[in-house]
């Protein structure tokens, strides 16, 4: 368990064989496989979002409220977090953040109209996109940026900037987390109507519902076995005190074959998901400032 009201947010795996996560109460947390956490505080972070594995072999994170993109290395103590921060001009708000296929970091803008993409060195460049407010970004099979909009829309960007952009009926839709799934197409959750949607890279796209459609999907990562997993981050109680929607961890195969796995804490809030260097599957409750463990089963 991290701190309490820490709020985990994003998590990914690091090249030292733990799992690095954000905290939106501004701190970047470490744990072992066994269990052990490090947190770190970044003065004046605000609220810190999405966090990814860099070309570099350090962490690169999204300050959100602060308006930079963050880097910290895997040798990080809390007597010399070994920060660098730079700041992203404009509004901007960055949000998701992934590696891009040029050895760049490539980030979402929450506020702004742009995609923004920075390299390990800190130069930063921005592309303007024509609608505001995207989400999550991912690389795709084609060699291109593929990132969320926070309202029925999916877009596409390549290294040179070029975008494409998709939309996902209905406009409320909201997709979120989004990975490049095992059989080469883009997978994304869609948290509004309960969906896993899959498109391919020329466009085409392929839904599939929920058990119940107040799920709240939200993040999504390719698993060991060759499915996708993904987070349902609801928490609703008809009847009874334990929430039997949400608050569960789903399997959907290529196929659209869906499982799910409740999470034992109740009200946990499962945000992000990835797979550890042991093979099973890690993901952050943001309500229930836990990370979770979710072994594969046999």
């Amino acid at each position: 368990m991290s701190a309490p009201g820490s709020h985990p947010s994003a998590i990914t795996t690091g090249p030292d064989g733990a799992l690095w996560f954000t905290e939106a109460a501004g701190r970047i947390g470490r744990i072992t496989t066994d269990g052990n956490i490090t947190e770190f505080t970044i003065k004046g972070g605000g609220v810190l979002h999405s966090i990814t594995l860099g070309p570099d072999g350090a962490l690169w994170f999204t300050e959100y409220t602060s308006k930079k993109i963050g880097r910290i290395p895997t040798t990080a103590t809390a007597e010399n977090l070994q920060l660098t921060e730079f700041t992203v001009p404009g509004p901007a708000g960055p949000l998701g953040i992934t590696t891009g296929p040029d050895g760049a970091l490539w980030f979402t803008e929450a506020v702004g109209d742009g995609i923004g993409r920075i390299t390990t060195t800190g130069v930063i460049t921005e592309f303007t996109i024509p609608t505001a407010k995207s989400v999550a970004i991912t690389t795709g099979s084609d060699g291109a940026l593929w990132f969320t909009y926070a309202r029925g829309k999916v877009g596409r960007v390549t290294t040179t900037g070029a975008v494409t952009e998709f939309t996902i009926p209905p406009e409320n839709s909201s997709p979120g987390g989004i990975t490049t799934g095992p059989d080469g197409a883009l997978w994304f959750t869609e948290s509004v109507t309960g969906k896993i949607a899959r498109m391919t890279t020329d466009g085409a796209i392929t839904e599939f519902a929920l058990p119940d459609p107040n799920a709240q999907p939200w993040g999504i990562t390719t698993g060991p076995d060759g499915a996708l997993w993904f987070t349902e981050a609801s928490c609703i109680r008809q009847p009874g005190p334990r929430c039997i929607i949400g608050n569960k961890i789903g399997r959907i195969t290529t196929t659209g074959s869906i499982t799910e796995f409740a999470v034992p804490s109740d009200g946990s809030g499962p945000h992000s998901i990835t797979t550890g260097p042991d093979g099973a599957l890690w993901f952050t409750e943001y309500y229930g400032s836990r990370v979770g463990r979710l072994l594969l089963p046999l």
